[in-house]
C-alpha cells in the first residue's frame, strides 16, 4: 500500500499515461482493471456509471425548455413520459401547451381563454376526450330507447334544447322530453310534412298545401297560412322579423307575415320541389350579405337559391349554387346553414360553400347518397343503409359505425334528423349529454340514439 503523497503521484502520472492512449488501448486497460477489482470497486464503478450515462435530463434542465421538448412530443409518448418517475409527471402534467395540443388534435372544442388553464386540468380533458374517441370507434358512445304515442305514420320531427317535436297522419303535434321520454303536449293539427317550434308556439307545414301556428298552451289555432297549390315541405321563421318562410311541391318560396298571415312575396325560379328553407343570420361579410343580416335560403334536388328578404314582385335569387351545370349530380334532401357556411350532400360527397366568398369545397364520402345529419369543424353526422356514422372532417376518417334498426326514410329526409349539434365542432371540456339521432319507426313509434353517461 502507497503512501497518500506517493499515491498521488503515482495516480496523476497514471492519468498521464492514460491520456495518451488511444481507445483501443485505454478499453483494454479498462479491461484490466476491472477483471482484477473486487465487489467494493465493481459497486463503486456501477455507481459512477450510473451518474454519468443515466443523467435525468428532465430534471437538469430549466422548466421553460422542458416544456419546449414537451411540446415535439405526440400524446401517446406524453403519456409514456408521465410514467417514468413522479418528476417526470409533473414537468410533462404542467406543459400546457403540449395538452393544449394534444386536445385540439383528439377533437376537443378549445376555446381561447383555455389556452391559459394550467396543463394537468387540460390532460385531464385529454383523457375524458379519448375516452369518449374510444367509445365512438368500438360502439359503446350511444344508447338506444323508443317514444310511443303517435298511431300513425310520424313525418315531421323537429329538436330543439332537450325537446322533440313530432307530427303525424294522426293528425296531431306531440312534444316530448328527451331525457325522461315523457309527453308534454299533444295538440290536434293537420297532416305535417314538417315543422319548427319555440317554448310558446309550433308552426306545422302541411300536405294540405297549408302552413298553421298553434298555441302549446291552449292547443288552438293561432294563424293559418294560405297560398301554396302544392304541398309545403318545408318552414322556417324568426320571431325577430316576424316572417315566415316555406318551400311547396309548387316550386315556390314563400314569404309571410308571421302574425298575420299575409303573404309579402312569392320567389319563383326553382324547377323541382322545394324540400329545404332556411331564414336566419349570416355571421359574415359576403358579396350578397353582410354580417348580422337575415338570409333566405332554399333548395331543390338540382340547386340552391339565396334571396333577398323583400317585398319586390318577380325579385330575382341573389346568388344560385349548383354541383353540375347539366343537373347530372343530384343534392340531397337536406340543406345546413350555420351562417357561415352552405353545407349539403350528393352522391359523391359533402359540399361546403364559404359563404364569405363562395368557394367550394368537396369532402369525398365512402357511402353513395348519404343523408347529412349534421356537419361541423371537427366531425359530420352521416345516416346511410341502416347505420349512423362519425366522420372526422379534418382527415375524412370514420371514427363510428353504428347499426340502427330497419328505418321508414322519406324522400325528402324529413323522418330523420340530428339531436344536439355543438359537439362536432369538438368535445367539450364540460361534457354535456343529449340527443344524438332520431326518427320514426314503421310502428309509429320514435327510434332515439343518445350519448350515453361516460363515467370516467
Amino acid at each position: 500500500m502507497k503512501e497518500a503523497n506517493e499515491f498521488k503521484s503515482w495516480l496523476s502520472q497514471l492519468s498521464r499515461d492514460f491520456s495518451d492512449l488511444d481507445d483501443k488501448q485505454r478499453n483494454e486497460t479498462l479491461d484490466l482493471l476491472i477483471a482484477t477489482s473486487g465487489a467494493s470497486q465493481l459497486s463503486h464503478l456501477s455507481t459512477k456509471l450510473e451518474t454519468l450515462l443515466k443523467r435525468d435530463f428532465l430534471r437538469l434542465l430549466p422548466l421553460e425548455l422542458s416544456f419546449y421538448l414537451c411540446t415535439f412530443l405526440d400524446p401517446k409518448t406524453l403519456l409514456r413520459c408521465c410514467v417514468v418517475s413522479k418528476q417526470w409527471n409533473k414537468v410533462v402534467s404542467g406543459c400546457s401547451q403540449a395538452w393544449y395540443a394534444a386536445c385540439w388534435q383528439i377533437g376537443l372544442r378549445m376555446d381561447c381563454d383555455e389556452k391559459s388553464q394550467d396543463g394537468p386540468l387540460l390532460k385531464h380533458s385529454y383523457l375524458r376526450a379519448i375516452s369518449r374517441h374510444r367509445d365512438l370507434e368500438d360502439g359503446t358512445a350511444f344508447e338506444s330507447t323508443s317514444l310511443y304515442g303517435h298511431s300513425a305514420r310520424v313525418y315531421a320531427l323537429y329538436y330543439s334544447e332537450g325537446k322533440l317535436a313530432t307530427g303525424s297522419d294522426d293528425l296531431s303535434v306531440r312534444l316530448w322530453d328527451v331525457q325522461t321520454g315523457k309527453c308534454l303536449h299533444v295538440i290536434e293539427t293537420h297532416t305535417c310534412a314538417d315543422l319548427k317550434f319555440d317554448k310558446d308556439k309550433v308552426v306545422t307545414a302541411s300536405f294540405d298545401n297549408t302552413l298553421a301556428c298553434w298555441d302549446w298552451a291552449t292547443g288552438q289555432r293561432m294563424q293559418v297560412f294560405v297560398g301554396h297549390v302544392g304541398a309545403v315541405f318545408s318552414v322556417d321563421y324568426s320571431d325577430e322579423l316576424q316572417l315566415l318562410a316555406s318551400g311547396s311541391a309548387d316550386g315556390t318560396v314563400n314569404l309571410w307575415a308571421l302574425n298575420t298571415g299575409e303573404c309579402y312575396n312569392v320567389f319563383r325560379g326553382h324547377t323541382e320541389w322545394v324540400t329545404r328553407v332556411i331564414l336566419r343570420k349570416c355571421q359574415v361579410d359576403s358579396v350578397v350579405h353582410r354580417a348580422g343580416e337575415y338570409v333566405l335560403i332554399s333548395m331543390d334536388r338540382n340547386e340552391i337559391k339565396i334571396w333577398p328578404i323583400s317585398t319586390e314582385v318577380n325579385c330575382k335569387p341573389l346568388r344560385t349554387l349548383a354541383v353540375s351545370e347539366d343537373k347530372s349530380i343530384s343534392l340531397l334532401p337536406r340543406l345546413q346553414f350555420d351562417g357561415r357556411g352552405i353545407v349539403c350532400a350528393s352522391d359523391i360527397g359533402i359540399y361546403l360553400w364559404d359563404f364569405a366568398t363562395f368557394e367550394l369545397r368537396i369532402i369525398p364520402t365512402k357511402q353513395c347518397s348519404p343523408a347529412l345529419l349534421g356537419f361541423g369543424t371537427v366531425f359530420s353526422l352521416i345516416y346511410h343503409w341502416q347505420h349512423l356514422y362519425v366522420m372526422d372532417v379534418r382527415t375524412q376518417r370514420y371514427i363510428c359505425k353504428y347499426p340502427l334498426p330497419v328505418i321508414r326514410k322519406s324522400k325528402r329526409g324529413s323522418s330523420i334528423i340530428a339531436g344536439d349539434c355543438d359537439w362536432l365542432d369538438g368535445f367539450e371540456l364540460n361534457e354535456k349529454l343529449g340527443l344524438v339521432f332520431a326518427t320514426s319507426m314503421p310502428d309509429h313509434s320514435i327510434f332515439l340514439i343518445r350519448w350515453r353517461k361516460n363515467d370516467t
